[in-house]
């Protein structure tokens, strides 16, 4: 609750305890065990910054804070608290100015970036890639780089692969090695992602930081920019790597202000652990870097999770403004957070820290926030104020009407596809195709050619054999022939001969003999005679 230009988190019989908003952009902790109060102490301490004009963005991972858009409901628990802490002149139920965001663009505005903006290391914490795939990843990020074109979806992404695969051999002799079978598993996880985000995350237009700033008209209070996380948070790793996108973007993008009276923006980080799980140290360092300078930038960073040890210690140092609810601890694991979680506050005397931390109830907790000379205070055991707005889930139909009427509406709604890294390699790919099909032609014309060339060798070779064969068809028959014709005449002369032999020849050239020496006898007779006369 915004009380008296502070954040009023809560009370116990003596004391008041409230963040001052000059002290806010030094970053605060919520930690405890499930179920001990944690969300309400986010919820409550959104609200106050939300009516002190401060803007804010929360991660919803169950669907219970959309209710801070409505009006709290009266009830006897929230009654009977209010009483408690003796603040019912001062506690009213409202409703704030919410936006709702959703990566998937299903329970609030779309919320996207490119590929190119998230980076190499962080897509690999996405992809689960191995240091040589990473080295890989930022090769391909690096040709895309060199060549003017942007990887805005997993699309390009993969489009990028598949062109620099194909072309790797001349890579390689700029870039270094490129292993085909990285960049294999490269495409079959940035396959197995799209499945994931369904590339809702990925393209344009890209989602303006700045639009997470801004107050509302009516009321003064600060924009509460609730991201729908219930889908995503079933991703860890690509809950982890748009959480960072977001604080890099803040990072980068917001103008150095130094110490304000009060903060340009405040993040509520759930599940924080998450950003730092299996994280690449060079990542993790980054994250420390962003949170020890973003403050100079306005901006306060409130991480949500169970234990202090999920936050690297160099984090936890940052960490002014402390909000501890009840831990067990049953395991030697368990034990030793618990000493962590006491250690890192300031000394009450009227109480041991670590028995305190184990007795608190649900919605009480350990509080120590930075005064104004930026010293922690002496840590105090109190109640936390229950919220004004509404309390758990709202209906689709509620939600829907939020979205209609905020000022965001239709800004991201309308995905953009312009001219990026798969556009421009379609073109190069549709180029080498066309080639490869002209070359293949020009391969299978001059195969037919060789074909044709080998048929007419052949068919010549075939008209040759053949006429060979005729010819010596032809010569066989005329020898058959000519045998044959021998064969007739020595028969004749055999035939001839054996008639010459006959007996019947032998007497009938006797009498031919004898008559024609008869008639040549008488035909000299008478050529004598006339001789003479």
């Amino acid at each position: 609750m915004y009380k008296n230009g502070k954040i009023l988190v809560g009370k116990n019989e003596n004391t008041e305890v409230n963040v001052l908003l000059n002290m806010a952009n030094r970053h605060g902790l919520i930690t405890g065990a499930t179920g001990t109060g944690k969300t309400i102490t986010l919820k409550v301490m959104a609200e106050s910054f939300s009516a002190a004009g401060v803007p804010v963005f929360m991660i919803d991972v169950k669907g219970d804070l959309a209710g801070t858009a409505f009006i709290g409901q009266e009830s006897e628990s929230v009654n009977e608290r209010v009483n408690k802490l003796g603040i019912q002149d001062d506690f009213k139920y409202a409703k704030f100015p919410v936006r709702f965001l959703d990566v998937y663009g299903k329970n609030g505005h779309p919320v996207r970036t490119t590929v190119q903006a998230v980076g190499h290391r962080l897509m690999s914490k996405m992809l689960d890639l191995t240091d040589t795939q990473d080295s890989v990843l930022s090769m391909v990020y690096k040709i895309a780089a060199d060549e003017g074109k942007e990887i805005d979806t997993l699309d390009d992404l993969q489009s990028m692969l598949v062109y620099v695969n194909n072309n790797r051999a001349s890579y390689s002799m700029k870039y270094g090695n490129l292993p085909s079978q990285s960049i294999t598993t490269i495409q079959r996880n940035v396959m197995e992602l799209m499945e994931d985000v369904q590339d809702n995350f990925f393209g344009c237009p890209s989602f303006d930081i700045n639009n997470l700033r801004g107050v509302d008209v009516d009321t003064g209070y600060g924009k509460i920019n609730i991201l729908d996380a219930q889908e995503l948070f079933r991703h860890p790793g690509s809950y982890a790597v748009m959480v960072l996108w977001l604080l890099n973007e803040v990072y980068d993008k917001m103008p150095e202000v130094g110490d304000l009276e009060r903060p340009k923006l405040v993040f509520f980080i759930d599940e924080a652990h998450l950003l730092f799980d299996d994280m690449p140290k060079t990542v993790i360092d980054h994250i420390i870097k962003i949170v020890k300078l973003i403050r100079s930038k306005g901006i306060g960073l409130y991480f949500v999770s169970q234990l202090p040890g999920d936050i690297p210690e160099e984090i936890l140092a940052q960490l002014g403004n402390r909000v501890q609810h009840a831990l067990h601890a049953y395991t030697p694991q368990e034990q030793r957070s618990l000493k962590l979680a006491s250690d890192s506050f300031r000394v009450n005397p009227k109480f041991d820290t670590m028995k305190e931390i184990q007795n608190l109830g649900t919605g009480e907790a350990l509080v120590s926030v930075l005064d104004d000379k930026g010293n922690p205070t002496i840590t105090e055991s109190i109640k936390i104020l229950p919220p004004q707005s509404r309390m758990g889930t709202i209906t689709d139909e509620e939600r829907r009407s939020i979205i209609l009427n905020s000022d965001l509406y239709g800004t991201y709604e309308e995905k953009v596809d312009r001219e990026s890294a798969k556009e421009k390699n379609d073109v190069v790919f549709a180029q080498m195709e066309e080639e490869k099909r002209a070359q293949e032609e020009a391969k299978a014309a001059a195969e037919q050619a060789k074909i044709d060339e080998k048929m007419a060798k052949e068919e010549e070779r075939l008209a040759k054999e053949q006429q060979r064969l005729q010819e010596k068809l032809q010569k066989e028959e005329e020898k058959k022939a000519l045998a044959e014709q021998r064969a007739q005449e020595k028969a004749a002369k055999e035939a001839e001969k054996e008639r010459k032999n006959s007996i019947g020849y032998k007497l009938g050239k006797k009498v031919v003999n004898k008559t024609e020496n008869k008639i040549i006898d008488k035909t000299l007779n008478k050529l004598f005679k006339g001789f003479f006369k």
